[in-house]
Order: structure tokens, then C-alpha cells, then sequence
């Protein structure tokens, strides 16, 4: 037996680098504060499915719930009417998508009103994406960028507004200072706070915080978190969204492509990693983008502490 084998693995363990472990969930831990969004649905049985998944995730009692709006206003009146119905169904609070793409100021301001007057009091305001792509181009009578659009929401009503920020910067902004600026012009107009697209460097997050600070923003700016399950298609969405993909997310499902079961738990195992460790740094907000599919955000709220509440009866 070769005596310094051991020893050499020993050696090799012991010169590694020390973690500190990731935050314990006992007793007098706080969970964090929860957010969702759904998309609305394009079919009857896409709706049937955006509804089984909010009942499954209410009783987790998110802080609130968003629903998105498509590119140029493409899902207006199912967005209205999933939000208009939450209000009216359901404990939740919603949050509505509204964009400034194709759309002129009045049209948008009527939009709005008809959010008030249903029960809706936030909004999630955003530029928004030109149908089928293309540079993005202002309407000559709407609101020209999401500032704006933050702006005008507050002449219209006192609403509670989050907007986007975007921790790799987003793709067609001139430079990290001037989408910098970009988040704070909304802050300022306005908003309440900043919800970040999906990311998978903690560090890079956690960079952007620095720096958001350093230019003077002082809003909270919550982590958007995308569980995966489907490698390809994240691929292919962060290609447009300007999101790195790291190589070891890969390595994680390289050959269970056709096996679904193993690809959510790997999507369990990774997420909730990912927030336990922007936990560890301080971080207690989360908004999960969950795709209208509930099992992989609930799992992941049940291992990060937070439990269905009671129900009323």
C-alpha cells in the first residue's frame, strides 16, 4: 500500500478553500418574501392550466403576483381579465404587465384606469418588445421609454409600480453606465422598485447591487429567479434576453434530455442553491418567473422555509 496516497488526498483537502454553510431554516428564521409571475393564457386549456397553477401557489401567500403583457399589447384584454380575476377569485394581489409599445398616451392612460377602477393598484411598467422584433421605435403619440411610462402611471393614479433591471445589461443599451442610469430615471419617476431578469451568476447580481448603490439607488432591486428544466430552450431564450448561460448548468443535464423527472429535480437542486446562497448575502426578496407550471416554485419555497397559510375555513 502506497502511504502517501491518503496523504496526498488529505493534503489536497485540507489546502482547499473554507464556506461558511448556507442559512439554516429553524424556528426563528424568517422565510423570504415571495413574488410570482404568470403569463396569460392563449387557449382554454392554457388557461386551465395559468389557473391550477395559481391555486396551487396562493396558499403560499406571495407578496404579490404579476402577470405579463405581450409584445405590443398582444395580450391585453387576457391580461386585463386574468388580473380582474384575481382580484375577485382569490386572496392575491396582482400586479399588471403595461408596456409602451404601439400604443398612444391615451391609450395607455385608459388602460390604466380601467386596472384602477377593476381593484388593480400596481403595475409593472416596462418598454416593452416590438412584435415579431425590430429596433424598437417610439409611437409618436405614446410614451417614449418606461420612465416615461412610470411618469404618466402616477398622473393617473397612485400606483404601486415596479419596473425591470438587468444585472447582465439589457441588450440594446449603449453601455452598464447608461442602463444604470436608465433603472434610475424609473426609480426616480416613480417606481417602488426594481425586478431584475433571471440570472445564473450570483456574483454578477450581487455586482450590480454595488453598483446600482454607487449611482445612487437606493430602491430595493428584487433577484428574478428562473427555475430550469429545459436546458435547450433556456439556451435559446437567454441568446435573445442577453443572459449567460455558465457551462456547468450545461454539464448538469447533459443526457437526461428525455427524461422529465430527473431535469426537475436537477431544476430544484440548482434553484434553490442559487437563492440560499443570495440569502447568505443578505438577500430576503425573490421574484420567480414560474412559467405557469407551480411544482418546481413550490418546491423550492417549501426547502426555503416558506408554507402554505391556513385556510380560512
Amino acid at each position: 500500500m502506497n502511504a502517501s496516497a491518503p496523504q496526498t488526498t488529505l493534503a489536497r483537502w485540507l489546502s482547499g478553500p473554507r464556506y461558511g454553510r448556507l442559512p439554516d431554516h429553524g424556528p426563528e428564521a424568517a422565510a423570504p418574501k415571495l413574488s410570482f409571475e404568470f403569463f396569460p393564457p392563449r387557449t382554454d386549456a392554457l388557461e386551465a392550466q395559468l389557473w391550477a397553477c395559481i391555486r396551487r401557489l396562493e396558499p403560499l401567500a406571495p407578496r404579490f403576483v404579476s402577470v405579463t403583457y405581450g409584445a405590443g399589447g398582444s395580450t391585453q384584454a387576457r391580461t386585463h381579465a386574468t388580473v380582474a380575476r384575481i382580484v375577485t377569485d382569490t386572496t392575491l394581489t396582482p400586479a399588471a404587465h403595461l408596456t409602451c409599445v404601439g400604443a398612444s398616451r391615451g391609450e395607455i392612460d385608459d388602460v390604466a384606469r380601467q386596472y384602477w377602477d377593476a381593484g388593480i393598484r400596481h403595475i409593472v411598467a416596462l418598454r416593452g418588445d416590438v412584435p415579431g422584433g425590430g429596433a424598437y421605435v417610439p409611437h409618436p403619440d405614446g410614451y417614449a421609454y418606461a420612465s416615461d411610462l412610470v411618469a404618466g402611471l402616477k398622473r393617473v393614479a397612485d400606483f404601486e409600480i415596479s419596473v425591470a433591471a438587468y444585472p447582465e445589461i439589457h441588450p440594446t443599451a449603449a453601455s452598464p453606465l447608461a442602463d444604470l442610469d436608465n433603472l434610475k430615471r424609473k426609480l426616480d419617476a416613480g417606481a417602488t422598485r426594481a425586478i431584475t431578469n433571471y440570472f445564473f451568476d450570483n456574483a454578477t447580481f450581487l455586482r450590480f447591487l454595488d453598483l446600482a448603490l454607487a449611482a445612487g439607488i437606493t430602491a430595493p432591486i428584487v433577484p428574478g429567479i428562473m427555475p430550469v428544466s429545459n436546458y435547450a430552450q433556456i439556451v435559446k431564450f437567454s441568446a435573445v434576453s442577453g443572459v449567460r448561460v455558465p457551462d456547468w448548468l450545461g454539464k448538469f443535464f447533459e443526457g437526461v434530455e428525455d427524461d422529465v423527472e430527473i431535469r426537475r429535480m436537477i431544476a430544484t437542486v440548482v434553484t434553490a442553491e442559487q437563492v440560499r446562497q443570495l440569502q447568505a448575502s443578505g438577500v430576503d426578496e425573490f421574484h420567480f418567473y414560474t412559467l405557469n407550471r407551480p411544482d418546481l416554485t413550490y418546491a423550492i419555497a417549501h426547502i426555503l422555509g416558506v408554507r402554505p397559510m391556513a385556510s380560512a375555513g
